[in-house]
């Protein structure tokens, strides 16, 4: 390779082949990515360890100099602070795990090690995953590349702000309720959520355990399949994991588009969506036309429910699996309590912020003795029809197509107040992942003062690969993911 410069803009597969060619060694490329991250100024990221990633990337050399090959081996990748990484502090962005480090790798961080990857360091995120905008981090707010005034989205925004801005090729995210799309849309970027239980939530962090998924953040569909081919597979260490056959996502990129049919849900294209980001779709939708595909016009009956359904099912998982933080066993525990109530109250109020606080107090209540079936049993209920609905819709489709986010990424501080608001934002994202189904984004255009609109792609339960080949013919046709934020 050239230069520092080639290496921020290089796609996975260019970097391999450098790597394997000898052009450019793991350590040349863990210094550069290392370097650009010093020199940010984004908080995109809450831990870095030069001396780990470097140690990593000379082990990668060594592996390389002995003739050993593959996509990933020395390729730096970036990890969300939800999975937890030996020897880094794990802290799911909260002053709850502010100093922790665990012993441990989670299955996606060990399986990416075991490909050769190099990680650069910890992503920021919003506390426990729990947010659209990255406001909501113990460490500060993740600014947005292609403008610093504005949110990167959430929670995955670290991860889809350090790929936006050349701080690292590849990184990976976690959506419970688009929280890999909508960052991947709001930076210009590509993010894929699988099928619930394509990739182990092992060593994840949880926040609602039947929604929460691992998934790929990168610049183009392609780089996305090479991420994801080495995260997902079976693991015998998580009770959700599919038992599905290892897969190679790249496989069908490059498959015509000819006859394919793509539902356009009528309920993703009504007066909520602004015409900034409509046009963009629409534009998109006309390339995927050209390109062979049938667009047909579908209904999601249930969209509207899909946000009080989320909002009552997340925060009841999330008042379980939180209840671990007590102070006693580990996390944040109080100073001096008086006795053990004391410790238990003082511990979480000072270990949990304003949105995890909000979220625990939601689903304690609905889960509590006289409203568990008025609010619990009813949304799990609305759960069951909003997938009825999605095989009513894939009877006539291949798959589906619309917005990700009703608007392009807002000013920083701008919804802080307004929680209902943030949750408003995630209506065409939710439906996907209360039927467990996977979904993409795309960057496709640039909306209002020239913040980036992402196209979403729904597919049927384990077609990933077809989504994957969408995008990638999507991006054969177009070079938006090409385009980057004005950073040096």
């Amino acid at each position: 390779m050239s230069g520092p410069s080639d290496l921020g803009a290089a796609s996975v597969a260019d970097l391999s082949a450098a790597l394997a060619q000898g052009k450019t060694s793991a350590l040349e490329l863990a210094q550069h990515f290392l370097d650009r991250i010093a020199a940010s100024g984004l908080n995109a990221f809450i831990d870095v360890q030069p001396e780990l990633t470097l140690a990593q990337a000379r082990a990668a050399d060594q592996r390389l100099a002995r003739g050993e090959r593959g996509p990933l081996l020395g390729v730096p990748v970036a990890h969300k602070d939800i999975f937890v990484t030996r020897g880094w502090r794990s802290t799911a962005g909260s002053n709850m795990l502010a100093d922790y480090v665990s012993p441990f790798d989670a299955t996606v961080v060990e399986r990416l090690a075991r490909a050769g990857a190099v990680c650069l360091g910890k992503t920021n995120c919003d506390e426990f995953a729990m947010g659209g905008a990255n406001e909501n981090s113990y460490f500060g707010a993740t600014r947005n590349p292609w403008d610093p005034a504005a949110i990167p989205g959430g929670s995955s925004g670290g991860s889809a702000a350090a790929v936006a801005a050349g701080l690292a090729p590849l990184a990976t995210g976690t959506d419970t309720g688009g929280s890999v799309r909508q960052p991947a849309a709001m930076c210009g970027i590509t993010g894929i959520k699988p099928t619930y239980g394509r990739v182990s939530r092992w060593g994840m962090i949880a926040y609602a355990s039947s929604l929460d998924q691992g998934g790929a953040m990168a610049r183009s569909a392609s780089d996305c399949a090479t991420l994801l081919t080495a995260m997902a597979g079976f693991d015998s260490r998580d009770a959700t994991s599919a038992n599905q056959p290892d897969e190679d996502f790249s496989r069908s990129l490059g498959a015509s588009l000819q006859g394919l049919r793509i539902g356009l849900p009528k309920e993703f294209f009504g007066a909520g969506l602004h015409a900034d980001v409509r046009a963009a779709i629409d534009a998109a939708l006309e390339v995927l036309r050209a390109l062979g595909a049938t667009l047909v016009e579908v209904s999601l009956p249930q969209t509207e429910l899909a946000i009080p359904a989320y909002y009552v099912i997340a925060p009841a998982e999330a008042s379980s699996n939180l209840s671990r933080f007590d102070g006693v066993r580990y996390g944040h525990r109080a100073d001096n309590p008086a006795d053990l109530a004391d410790l238990y109250r003082r511990s979480r109020a000072e270990g949990f912020g304003a949105e995890v606080k909000r979220r625990i107090l939601i689903g304690t209540y609905v889960l509590s003795r006289g409203y568990y079936d008025a609010y619990y049993v009813q949304a799990q209920r609305l759960r069951r029809l909003i997938a009825d609905d999605f095989r009513a819709a894939f009877s006539q489709v291949d798959l589906i197509a619309g917005p990700v986010a009703p608007t392009v990424a807002w000013d920083i501080g701008a919804q802080t107040h307004d929680p209902v608001a943030n949750y408003l934002a995630d209506i065409y994202t939710l439906p996907a992942s209360l039927a467990g189904l996977p979904g993409m984004s795309v960057p496709v255009g640039l909306g209002a003062r020239g913040r980036p609109v992402g196209l979403q792609l729904i597919g049927q339960a384990f077609d990933e690969a077809r989504l994957l080949n969408v995008g990638h013919q999507f991006q054969q046709a177009t070079d938006w993911h090409l385009r980057r934020p004005g950073l040096s």
